[in-house]
Formats: structure tokens, sequence, C-alpha cells
């Protein structure tokens, strides 16, 4: 039987995705990189830590879980490199000379691979993790995958690559994207969300950082929507889009753009669900009208719910049941509770190298996650009884 997400809870909730690596995980990470172990060596730890993600996942009572991305490099490199420092780099990439993806707040920065030539190919999707994940799990299982907004990156800003026009790369990359979300449900994802952080920053025009000065958010957006209408409506009800002002070493990458830059034209995209980062935003009031007023109960053929953030993984205190409860049953205000969820406000690490330094360390910002989660569920299913939407059935 299909999925429902209202089971259990009345109001949705689902996670964005990722969990903090465990700091076992990632010294594992820095071995393999440096030749100390082998690839079995680190398989292994990240196995451990994905039993563990799923044990302690469901524990928290979610209706669905992921496995934390234990086995990625990043949310946004999983399927071109197996680790952040490059190691096992796809075909026609060079290591050095990419774009930065993001400037961080705190300085620090990410950095793309450079395309080379083509054919362009992942060469991990998200399906054969998952594949993995998913025999452990006795709960639903959602997947993220990487937006062909994000890997356009990859192309060289203002230039063309001998033999591979931009126009022939974003062909071949929107039909790699339309293959990871589809192998993803083959494998018995229940939910696949697009992971879309470039979507804010694309406005944010950092000096820094030439390809945010470039205007390319209609440009994502046309992007993300060649992937979507791939999809009958019945497929996009499954098919949501992330967005957040970032999320590595508890720092943002675009929290100050103003949300009515993005928010308009998110929302532009034919996608099911919508996962939207919230619970830090200071004007929120503002927030919420813009989303009641631009998502639509349309687009295309689906009815856009709107999965509001009300956990913010980049601070270590643990939000409340009643605090969430409170958010969402305001929120209604403004979004019509039918079509009103919850989740977290990012992953709560997308890079599996992360120190968290407000937290003080990653085992510690582990057991926040999960705190926060369990909170989350609780939350939703206050909400659900405040505002009287009803809990389907079990099958």
């Amino acid at each position: 039987m299909a999925y429902d997400p209202r089971t259990e809870t009345g109001v949705p909730t689902e996670p964005v995705g990722s969990l903090p690596r465990p700091s076992k995980l990632q010294a594992a990470y820095a071995d393999y990189d440096a030749g100390r172990i082998s690839r079995d060596q680190l398989e292994a730890e990240q196995d451990e830590a994905v039993q563990d993600s799923i044990t302690r996942g469901e524990a928290t009572g979610a209706p669905i879980i992921s496995d934390g991305e234990q086995r990625w490099s990043s949310f946004a490199t999983y399927a071109i490199t197996d680790t952040l420092a490059g190691t096992g780099l796809a075909d026609h990439l060079a290591p050095t000379g990419g774009q930065y993806f993001a400037i961080f707040s705190d300085g620090h920065h990410r950095q793309l691979p450079r395309l080379t030539g083509g054919p362009f190919r992942y060469q991990t999707y998200a399906a054969d993790t998952l594949a993995k994940s998913i025999k452990l799990a006795g709960k639903p299982m959602k997947q993220a995958v990487i937006a062909p907004s994000m890997l356009a990156l990859l192309y060289p800003l203002g230039e063309e690559i001998e033999g591979y026009p931009r126009e022939e790369f974003e062909d071949d990359l929107v039909s790699e994207c339309e293959k990871d979300i589809r192998r993803a449900f083959e494998v018995g994802a229940a939910r696949v969300s697009i992971d879309f952080t470039e979507g804010r920053l694309a406005t944010r025009n950092d000096p820094r950082n030439p390809w945010t000065g470039a205007g390319m958010l209609p440009h994502f957006i046309e992007l993300n929507n060649r992937v979507l209408e791939r999809f009958t409506p019945e497929e996009r009800v499954n098919i949501g889009i992330h967005t957040c002002p970032g999320g590595d070493r508890d720092a943002v990458h675009s929290a100050d753009v103003p949300y009515s830059d993005l928010l308009p034209s998110l929302f532009a995209m034919n996608a099911g669900y919508f996962l939207i980062q919230f619970a830090s935003e200071r004007d929120k009031d503002s927030v919420l009208e813009l989303i009641g007023e631009h998502s639509r109960e349309d687009a295309n053929g689906v009815a856009q719910v709107c999965y509001l953030g009300v956990t913010n993984p980049q601070n270590p205190r643990v939000e409340s049941a009643e605090e969430i409860c409170e958010t969402l049953v305001h929120a209604a205000q403004f979004i019509p509770k039918q079509r009103l969820g919850a989740t977290d406000d990012c992953g709560f690490s997308p890079f599996s190298i992360d120190e968290k330094p407000l937290h003080g360390s990653p085992d510690y910002a582990r057991d926040v996650a999960f705190q926060k989660i369990a909170n989350r569920v609780q939350g939703a299913r206050m909400a659900a009884a405040e505002l009287g939407v009803a809990v389907p059935a079990a099958a």
C-alpha cells in the first residue's frame, strides 16, 4: 500500500536527510583519504553508522526515516566522488579549479570539482546506498537527491568546453537526475526530495563567488522543472523540493538573503511538497505570508504541501514539542492545514566531515539531532490534535 504521510501524526512530518556522522566515521574518512585504511574498512564504519542511524531514527517515533547519508561524501557530491577530499572522482572531472558552491558565514567555503568534458554521468546513484540501508529498516524510508541546478555549477561559468556545449551537458544532467529519482523509488523509497539549497544563494550576489551574481535563479528553476515534468502528477505527490540557507560547521551561507527573493520563484516548481527552512528565520509571519500566497493548490496536477522547518540543526538548543506545536498551529492561519507539514530547517550535517563547533563534537550533535526529531514528531501529533487533522487508520 502507498505511504500516507499523515499516518501516525496527522500533520505530516519527515526529515531532510543527513545526520551528523560519528567522530569515528569522520576519522575513517580521513584515514581512507590518507591511504591508512582500505575501502572495506571504511565501508564497515559506514555500515555501523547507518545501522545506528536507522535504529535511533525509528526510536524517535518518526513515521518515515532516512539513513542519515552516512555513506556519502556530501548531499551535493555523492554522485560524483567518494569523499570530500576527491578520492574516487568521476570521469571528466578535475579536482581543482571548480567553482565555490558556497562561502559560509564563518568564512570557510566548499568547492565543487570542475567539468572537463563529456558525457556527464553519475558514478553513484542515491539508490546504490539506499538499497543497502532499506534492508535494515522497519519504517518507510525517504531519500534525498541532489538538484540538477547544483550540479550545473560543475560547468565553468562563462566558458564553453570544447566538444561538449553547455546545452548538451544540461541534457545529460537532467536525464541523470531523473534516473537518480526513479531508481530511488524502484529500490523502495516512499518519498524523494530534491536538495535545492543553491536557490537562495543564487540571489546573494557575493563578489567572492561569481556565479551568485549571474542571475541564475530562473535557469535553476527551469532545470529542476525539466526533471519534474518527466514524472506524472501521481509520482510528483511524493517528490519534494528542499530549500535552506545552508548548513555546515554550524554556519550558513545565505540567511542574510531576503526570503522574498526566493519564495515566489520556489513554488513555480511543480513538486508535490516543499521542505522549507523556517525555525531560524527572524520575521516568521512575513515568511508565512509568502508561503501562503505563492504555494499552489494545483501545481500541474498536484497540491503543494508545505513542510515548515520547526527545528534548527545549527543550534544545539532542543526545541520542545510544545513549541513546535505552537509554531504549526500558528502557521495554519496562513497555510491551509491540509497542506501543512513539519520538518527540520536543513539536514543536520550535509557534509561528511563536519566538526559541529557550536555543539562541541559531532557525537553530541548526533544525540541532539535525535532529540530534536523526537520532539518534531510529537509536536506534529499535538498540532494535528489542536487543528482537528485526522490521523489515517493504519493499514
